[in-house]
């Protein structure tokens, strides 16, 4: 026994190492949000596999996600005003906190140490640790007048800065968090009518919030602040008349092509194609409904268009050097959302009401994969966690 005791408690060892779940990196994992019933299916994209579901994440009707920068926690944000940390290697909720009545996405600092929280109600920014979860600022978004707006497009630019939009009072603020505790607020008034969501160019350079009362955008550069607030493309529906809006464009995602900005133009069947030197139009490109997103494959080759009711069934590709649409499909009904593999070699949609993740080569538009999901909304890979604005 004395001989065998030290080889039995060694094969022990062993066997329960075996037992272990094998070890894995975060780079090709991703989550998507299954609104109808408050969970996220957590998904790799090297096989092309769902590897399991994360519930109790509240209402996620209008759902986004950030991602901690080693890619490890996805930050969700819910319309019923939870901000939530999910550990992707564990499968478990780690921290929730109901931090407003009606919150609308968020952003996570430079330095990944803060994670901020845009809300609608009752309208302002909080800002928590992101360790803890624990709130570290509070600031309402009161205009001149005192009267409280919708916080959108909330993005975070270096400088461990965040810059957001006040939709009622059409304004812009950039807030620098270096003393999260004690931040310093910078305002700028009259951008524009209804601001209803921004994006900042993957350079951290400029901020372009779309406004919804007026046809135009508004461009902040945070090189230069004191230069104030510029617009651009204003009047580009001047003397046609605008559509009814069905479903508002997401800025977020804006196609950044390098040279060129492709954007949506509200209320309207077409992108607009914009040099980003002089911010000036260059072009416009007729597509089958009203856009909601425009999303560049990351090589900037091509850019992938979904559509508002009625045309939500449909997707369509544009060639960026010819500025035509190469390729037009019906992937399922109600596609929501567009994301790219960290390299661009597959596009991943999500048909709402398929109940389908669809998985696309952005070569050949072969088909190469599904995957079952609960009425699936937006589609996050953690390469995110690596992107300015994102």
């Amino acid at each position: 026994m004395r001989v065998w005791f030290p080889f039995l408690a060694l094969l022990l060892l062993a066997l329960q190492g075996c037992a272990q779940a094998p070890l894995r990196a975060t780079g090709d994992l991703g989550v998507v949000i299954e609104r109808a019933q408050g969970s996220v299916q957590l998904v790799e994209t090297s096989g092309r596999s769902s590897l399991g579901r994360i519930v109790g994440l509240g209402d996620l009707s209008h759902a986004s996600v950030n991602f901690s920068r080693d890619g490890r926690y996805a930050y969700v944000f819910g319309r019923d005003g939870g901000l939530t940390k999910v550990d992707l290697l564990t499968q478990a909720v780690v921290g929730r906190v109901i931090q407003s009545g009606n919150s609308i996405g968020g952003a996570i600092s430079q330095d990944g140490r803060l994670v901020a929280v845009a809300n609608y109600t009752p309208g302002g920014v909080k800002v928590f640790d992101a360790g803890s979860l624990e709130l570290v600022a509070d600031i309402p978004a009161r205009d001149a007048a005192g009267k409280l707006s919708k916080v959108v497009g909330l993005v975070d630019v270096p400088g461990n800065r965040f810059v957001w939009s006040l939709f009622e009072a059409g304004e812009i603020w950039v807030g620098d968090f270096r003393n999260p505790r004690q931040p310093e607020l910078r305002k700028f008034a009259q951008i524009g009518k209804e601001p209803y969501d921004a994006m900042i160019t993957a350079d951290g350079r400029h901020y372009l919030a779309g406004l919804f009362g007026e046809d135009g955008l508004a461009m902040l550069d945070l090189w230069n602040l004191d230069a104030g607030v510029k617009r651009v493309l204003d009047g580009y529906g001047r003397g046609e008349q605008k559509l009814p809006v069905y479903k508002m464009p997401h800025l977020e995602g804006w196609a950044a092509t390098g040279t060129e900005l492709i954007v949506p133009a509200v209320g309207r069947h077409e992108v607009l194609v914009v040099d980003q030197a002089s911010w000036k139009e260059t072009g416009r490109i007729a597509v089958h409904g009203q856009p909601v997103f425009v999303v560049a494959r990351p090589d900037n080759r091509q850019v992938w268009v979904n559509f508002a009711f009625p045309h939500g069934d449909t997707v369509q590709v544009i060639d960026v050097p010819s500025r035509t649409v190469v390729h037009t499909f019906k992937p399922g009904r109600a596609v929501l959302h567009i994301e790219f593999t960290p390299r661009g070699e597959h596009a991943w949609l999500s048909s709402r009401d398929d109940h389908k993740v669809l998985v696309y080569d952005s070569e050949t538009f072969a088909r190469i994969g599904e995957l079952p999901a609960e009425s699936p909304s937006g589609i996050f890979f953690t390469h995110r966690a690596h992107r300015t604005g994102l």
